[in-house]
């Protein structure tokens, strides 16, 4: 199935970096090295929860576990609830583990489960940590979706006070405010993954599927990912790390979150694509070249670490600037930032 972005713009383009015309630096110093949810990762690109389990995708989990293992890229499994249910399935997620022994895996399962059963998933894959997705408006359109969304909050500090590993949460293309962040920031969790609108449309993947006509409303449901990643870092704790998805398209796209401090940035659709259409080497290729324009770009403004980059000078301007302003959030502070 084709996996559409939009049709809400992801809101970087009203995002501009200032260039550094003396850097003072070497090419040899740029790290593109990070900490996440008090995990060290090569690099801040994770390739981020895509597919579910079926038997069908135990090769497609096999192939994105290779693309992770040979780029050192930390890696989400999709939802292991079916692995859960129907212990036959759960090889489509243990292949990931046995492709990449020694890599940073992180486990998947809805806000609604239990302890008991995150712990399972936890085990089911040897997990560096536990990642709790929020997909209420994909429930709301599936036609086997539970419409019960009650005691979330709840469930998800049980499994982070609770679990031997880190939590994260994340949204699934609908973005998160300031008002949720905060709460998820009280109970526990490691990071957060704003998973902004603008990406992958998770709505209208499942309209096609039930090949069921939704409205309009529906379809451009969500708060863009930039402006998501702009209300988390106002108010992002420390301790709690900042991770963006939700279309991070291009090398300049993860860089203007690094600017808004984000730890780390997610990508699925962009690997998956590569992957299944072009195979695992293109896939690679494909994300070293990102990682290497990367760290290029870096060097042209000037820093060298993604730490430094939540310091660099940010114009925010169209209408994520219009949203600061009824948010009451400064945006000249961004932008005056010392280089």
């Amino acid at each position: 199935m084709e996996l559409s972005d939009g049709p809400v713009r992801t809101g970087f383009e009203d995002f501009l970096l200032v260039h550094n015309c003396l850097p003072e630096i070497k090419s040899a110093e740029v790290s593109l090295n990070t900490a996440c949810a008090g995990l060290q990762l090569q690099h801040p690109v994770i390739i981020n929860a895509m597919t579910g389990g079926a038997e069908a995708l135990t090769q497609v989990n096999r192939r994105l576990a290779q693309v992770a293992e040979l780029t050192g890229a930390a890696m989400a499994v999709g939802s292991q609830f079916a692995g859960l249910e129907f212990p036959e399935v759960a090889e489509s997620f243990r292949v990931v583990r046995s492709v990449n022994p020694q890599g940073i895996i992180w486990a998947n399962i809805g806000a609604y489960a239990t302890v008991e059963e995150a712990l399972r998933i936890v085990d089911m894959i040897g997990a560096n940590a536990l990642q709790v997705h929020l997909n209420a408006a994909q429930e709301i359109t599936m036609s086997e979706g539970d419409g019960d969304f009650t005691g979330w909050l709840r469930r998800i500090e049980q499994m982070a006070r609770q679990l031997p590993v880190p939590v994260i949460v994340k949204e699934t293309g609908c973005g998160m405010a300031r008002e949720q962040i905060l709460a998820l920031s009280a109970v526990g969790v490691k990071a957060i993954d704003v998973g902004g609108a603008g990406g992958t449309n998770f709505i209208a993947i499942e309209s096609v599927r039930m090949d069921h006509v939704l409205s309009a409303d529906l379809l451009g449901w969500g708060i863009p990912t930039a402006v998501s990643a702009l209300e988390a870092a106002e108010v992002l704790p420390s301790g709690v790390d900042l991770i963006v998805s939700g279309g991070v398209r291009t090398p300049v796209d993860a860089l203007k979150a690094f600017a808004m401090g984000a730890a780390a940035v997610g990508i699925a659709a962009p690997v998956l694509r590569r992957t299944e259409r072009e195979g695992v080497e293109a896939a690679v290729t494909w994300l070293q070249e990102y990682l290497e324009t990367l760290k290029k770009c870096m060097l042209l403004l000037g820093k060298n670490s993604i730490r430094d980059m939540s310091a660099h000078p940010l114009v925010i301007t169209g209408r994520v600037a219009q949203w600061a302003e009824a948010r009451g959030i400064s945006v000249r502070k961004y932008a005056c930032r010392s280089t």
